[in-house]
């Protein structure tokens, strides 16, 4: 494809297929096409290429000849901008002195014109033949294009030189020519317009070569995502090291990931300790300390020790292909805007050749001249660009997405971001979204006398053995304090009330306060109780220590607060959003955690069931709210899906991430503002883009058609249409 209209052309024939729904693509050059039971994919290369193009089916997910497939394109592209590239060169350098001639009297020496020509009708020719060859395939299939208008403005312009030259006076000896930058000169019967038909086309190859650089590097960061992947892996056969390639790997197999090397796939440490590094894949840049049991993604780069790995996603199914997966859909989809676009660059071509038509029919009636007629039809053909209409919304989503995936914004299509310049609201799940969603210990308060350490590594010793979150909470954090955990014998849980068992040689309880006092007769000094009532306070919970029939203390722990959350809060009230925080925990707790990250007391929604946080979410739509929800749990699914814009943190449940509409890798609510600053700003970009591919074709065409634009000022401001949307694009990569 070569511009707009030819996607176009190919959408509208393969839409006319029963059954068949499509839409294509001109920056991704890719057609995404859902077809009914009956309808063959050969079926669909069929009809494209009865079209007048080419096309071929996307290689299969996770084989061997899928990545050589990949390659060869990577390669391949590259290798077709070389050629525009030196198409480009050899046109420049025999174009130039056709310009000087032309332009500078002093330099028309007798018979100029005639090398003029012997430069000129090799660029013609052979430097617009892409033109030529796009346009005469089209007329084959009845269809007119961009490269319709290029080819007959260039084969015009050297048309009217060759008869100006053999049939009229502009052949003769000493022939000299004034060069009019604006139109509105004399013209006379010997005048040519070799240097519009050589240096138009050197205008439009580097327009072309540009927007490919462009476009390419629009596309860097899916490429640089889809790269990310190991190629092969130490897979563990029978004991056996072995080295495989990656698609090898099957779920279950254990591999070794040494330091420096990338993790081949997802999994779960079996063996080792180590600090992975996964800024590629989130934006983070801290490395993250795993151990046994910790999930790690393929991809992500071991800075550490040596690691044994369980793989337990492969393929299709990493984390890595599916962000790719992702990235790839939004890129490929439209938004509302560009739909208009697509109509318009539809029409556009027949348009601009029936404006050319009248344009010359009315500078002949008016008695101006062939020549002033001729200049101003040209320029209409020339200066007309629908590519600048086509880019507008594919780039910017091209690179806005690949921005979003390098900092771990998986935005999953165009249509989410008109959402984002209206959301006024954003309800915040507050457990693993503001909140790190597992209990900490946050405070140790022994009696008078007691040893604060002593007390924890007693009772971290006794909870090591029990399962509930709370017990966990409180063996970790003794663990972190000491080299080893004493035994523990006779251990005994009591559900919902405490556990029990002999450290040491000592009878330890730990657990509620009234069933201490109660079952085991230890009773909390009052000014401990004055303490812990505090704690309860703030939503936190106290567990109570004894042994050797006394309280000895009591350790608070708590859901604690994302070091970044209060940060995110602030972030998203710059935006003008109004933070509400929702959660299914009690009251004292949700006012807490609200104070904490400056959220007010008036928008704390709290003791909420999983299916009461949709009804939170369309109250609040129904009071006139565009609501954005942020939740990483599968209760908060149906609400992620019933908001305007559903955010997910990506270190969620599977439900959640595809029930949303924006993606948060790295499960940082700072990603969230982030998120919506991007999809707002990669709005702006495709609507300056549209703005100025509308606003160009308005004012430039009537200017041409007017007989004020030179052709050559037609040819350059055509080419710089185009680049200027896909660089104006390009500002998105800088995005912070």
């Amino acid at each position: 494809m070569t511009c707009a209209s030819c996607a176009s052309r190919i959408e509208k024939k393969l839409n006319r297929m029963d059954g068949v729904t499509a839409s294509v693509n001109y920056a991704t050059e890719k057609a995404k096409v859902t077809y009914a039971e009956g309808v063959r994919p050969e079926d669909l290369v069929a009809t494209v290429e009865k079209t007048g193009y080419t096309a071929e089916l996307p290689p299969p997910p996770r084989s061997s000849e899928a990545a050589a497939a990949a390659a060869a394109a990577a390669a391949a592209e590259p290798e077709a901008v070389d050629l525009l590239r030196r198409r480009l060169v050899a046109t420049a350098a025999l174009s130039l002195p056709v310009l000087l001639l032309s332009m500078v009297p002093a330099l028309q020496f007798d018979n100029w014109q005639w090398a003029a020509l012997t430069l000129a009708a090799p660029v013609a020719a052979w430097g617009a033949w892409p033109f030529h060859r796009a346009a005469w395939v089209n007329l084959r299939h009845g269809a007119a294009t961009m490269d319709t208008l290029i080819s007959v403005g260039v084969l015009a312009a050297l048309g009217w030189s060759l008869y100006a030259l053999f049939l009229g006076d502009a052949g003769a000896p000493g022939m000299r020519m004034p060069f009019d930058l604006w139109p509105g000169g004399e013209h006379r019967g010997d005048e040519i317009y070799l240097e519009v038909a050589s240096v138009v086309t050197v205008f439009i190859l580097a327009g072309r070569y540009f927007e490919a650089r462009a476009k390419r590097r629009s596309g860097d960061a899916l490429r640089a995502l889809l790269e990310l992947g190991a190629k092969d892996v130490a897979v563990l056969r029978d004991g056996v090291e072995l080295r495989a390639p990656i698609d090898q790997l099957s779920t279950g197999d254990e591999f070794i990931v040494r330091p420096g090397e990338k993790l081949a796939t997802d999994g779960v440490v079996v063996e080792g300790t180590s600090a992975v590094d996964a800024s590629m894949l989130t934006g983070e840049p801290v490395p993250v300390e795993v151990g046994p049991g910790d999930a790690v993604v393929g991809g992500t780069v071991n800075a550490g020790g040596r690691l044994l790995v369980r793989a337990t996603r492969v393929g299709a199914d990493t984390q890595l292909a599916r962000m790719a997966r992702l990235v790839e859909e939004a890129q490929n989809g439209k938004a509302q805007a560009q739909r208009l676009a697509d109509r318009v660059s539809g029409v556009f071509v027949p348009v601009v050749i029936t404006l050319a038509l009248a344009t010359l029919g009315f500078w002949l009636g008016r008695g101006e001249g062939a020549e002033a007629a001729f200049t101003a039809a040209v320029a209409v053909l020339i200066i007309a660009c629908p590519c600048a209409l086509g880019l507008a919304t594919p780039t910017a989503l091209l690179v806005g997405t690949g921005r979003g995936a390098q900092l771990g914004i998986l935005i999953k299509g165009p249509e989410m971001l008109e959402s984002t310049r209206r959301v006024d609201t954003v309800v915040l799940d507050k457990t693993g979204t503001v909140t790190e969603g597992r209990m900490a210990l946050v405070e140790v308060l022994p009696v008078a006398g007691q040893d604060a350490g002593e007390l924890l590594a007693v009772a971290g010793a006794l909870e090591d053995s029990s399962e509930h979150p709370v017990g966990r909470a409180i063996a970790g954090a003794a663990r972190e304090r000491a080299d080893a955990l004493s035994a523990v014998t006779g251990f005994a849980s009591s559900e919902g009330l405490g556990v029990a068992g002999l450290v040491e040689g000592r009878s330890v309880v730990v657990g509620r306060r009234s069933w201490l006092a109660e079952e085991w007769s230890q009773h909390a000094p009052e000014g401990l109780a004055r303490a812990a009532d505090a704690a309860a306070a703030e939503g936190r919970t106290t567990v109570w220590v004894g042994w050797d029939g006394a309280v000895r203390g009591a350790l608070v722990v708590a859901d604690t607060v994302k070091p970044t959350s209060a940060e995110a809060v602030r972030r998203l009230r710059e935006l003008g959003l109004r933070p509400v925080l929702l959660t299914g925990d009690n009251e004292p707790a949700a006012r807490a955690v609200a104070a904490q990250v400056g959220i007010a007391a008036d928008d704390v929604v709290a003791q909420v069931l999983p299916a009461g946080k949709v009804d939170v979410v369309r109250r609040l739509q129904g009071e006139g709210k565009v609501v954005a929800m942020v939740g990483d749990g599968v209760n908060d699914a149906a609400a992620l899906a019933a908001a305007d814009l559903g955010l997910a943190m990506g270190t969620g449940t599977d439900v959640a991430i595809e029930a949303s509409d924006v993606t948060l890798v790295r499960g940082d609510l700072t990603a969230a503002a982030d998120a919506i600053r991007l999809a707002r700003r990669t709005l702006g970009t495709i609507k300056g883009n549209l703005f100025w591919a509308f606003g160009y074709n308005v004012a430039a065409l009537p200017l041409a058609a007017a007989g004020l634009l030179n052709p050559l000022l037609a040819g350059a401001a055509m080419a710089l249409s185009s680049v200027f949307v896909v660089s104006n694009s390009l500002r998105l990569r800088r995005f912070r």
